[in-house]
């Protein structure tokens, strides 16, 4: 049905060039053919401009579909947001090629006039499309700044700050996040940006096992939030197409969106530092809830493997913490009575330095 409406399309705009320069095409072939006089020559035009658009209607046609069917898997795969803003830049351009249209129509010289114009409308449109689509996301961050200081000013309203914790990849694999938002001391939104799931998709998708396992267990740990806790969970949807790096999206959307990062990546963590950027990391909540061990307390544990250094041996809490005990390398394998002799805690996790109970009586 639209291949026959195109063809009568394009058989009406073939027959009315035909018709309206039919005259001039028969003056200019006739000194080579010599025609003579012939009558009607606007009506022969429009009959031979028809047939010659009904034999090009196939090969126009097949090009014009493939570029709308394009056009449309692609605005059918975009958010509506990119679309709402893309069209608007779109619009923005058009009105400012339209004020400049009069003044560069005026130009003297023939074909500049009357192609510039075009060309500048083009142009425009293009441009201001892909300033809306780009910058979609600080343009809503205007706004949202905008309606943030006008809450403060009225001081008889009550404000509510409801704080965006936007989810990285490590901290879903981990699956720690779902017994925090258990627990109810996590709040706000939880942003989980589109990006972050295409990232678990792949490594949900991987050929290595491991990996494997790892991402569909963070697809179920989201799953688990979204559908089981009480928490408001929003997918993110925009995508930062300049940037490469998972990480360096998830910076510059907590800029946009006025977020923080929760995340148990310890490098991101220091990143997020540099850049100005909040971050809460699950690893510091666990060392702050962790028992506190303090230097001299006493402790029964069990050599399981060697340490780095000469004559070391290393040990585990229940938890998971690691304790280094100087001198352990012999005790491989048994209980063992330690002193603990330092604490180290930082963002990648906590460790304990001790040694054995006995050789501290040896001294």
């Amino acid at each position: 049905m639209v291949r026959r409406i195109g063809k009568i399309f394009f058989v009406l705009i073939g027959g009315g060039l035909g018709y309206q320069y039919g005259d001039d095409l028969f003056s200019m072939l006739n000194p080579l053919l010599n025609f003579g006089v012939v009558a009607g020559t606007q009506y022969i035009g429009a009959v031979l401009g028809a047939i010659l658009f009904f034999f090009l209607a196939n090969w126009l046609l097949d090009y014009i579909l493939r570029v709308v069917r394009w056009g449309e898997e692609t605005l059918v795969k975009m958010p509506i947001v990119d679309v709402m803003f893309g069209a608007m830049g779109l619009i923005s351009g058009l009105i400012v090629a339209f004020l400049l249209f009069l003044p560069i129509s005026k130009i003297p010289i023939p074909v500049i006039g009357d192609l510039l114009p075009l060309v500048v409308s083009g142009l425009l449109g293009y441009l201001g499309f892909q300033v809306g689509f780009r910058k979609r996301d600080e343009i809503m961050s205007v706004f949202s700044i905008g309606r943030k200081d006008k809450k403060k000013d009225n001081a008889s309203a009550t404000v509510t700050n409801v704080e965006n914790k936007i989810l990285d990849t490590s901290v879903i694999i981990d699956g720690r996040i779902a017994d925090i938002c258990r627990t109810g001391f996590l709040e706000g939104v939880l942003v989980i940006p589109g990006f972050v799931l295409e990232e678990l998709q792949h490594i949900a998708d991987s050929s290595d096992v491991l990996k494997r396992n790892r991402g569909r267990r963070g697809l179920d740990i989201l799953n688990k939030i979204q559908k089981e806790m009480k928490v408001k969970v929003q997918i993110w949807e925009g995508d930062f197409e300049e940037v490469s790096e998972v990480d360096s999206k998830l910076i510059k959307l907590a800029k946009v969106i006025n977020g923080k990062v929760v995340t148990n990546d310890f490098n991101l963590n220091k990143v997020c530092e540099l850049q100005g950027v909040a971050v809460l990391n699950i690893n510091d909540l666990a060392n702050a809830v962790k028992p506190v061990v303090l230097p001299g307390e006493e402790m029964n544990v069990q050599v399981i493997k060697d340490g780095k250094e000469h004559g070391q041996g290393v040990a585990y809490l229940d938890d998971g913490t690691m304790i280094v005990v100087e001198g352990g390398r012999e005790y491989i394998g048994n209980d063992v009575d330690v002193l603990v002799t330092s604490v180290l805690q930082t963002s990648a996790g906590r460790m304990i330095f001790a040694k054995p109970k006995l050789l501290e009586r040896a001294l």
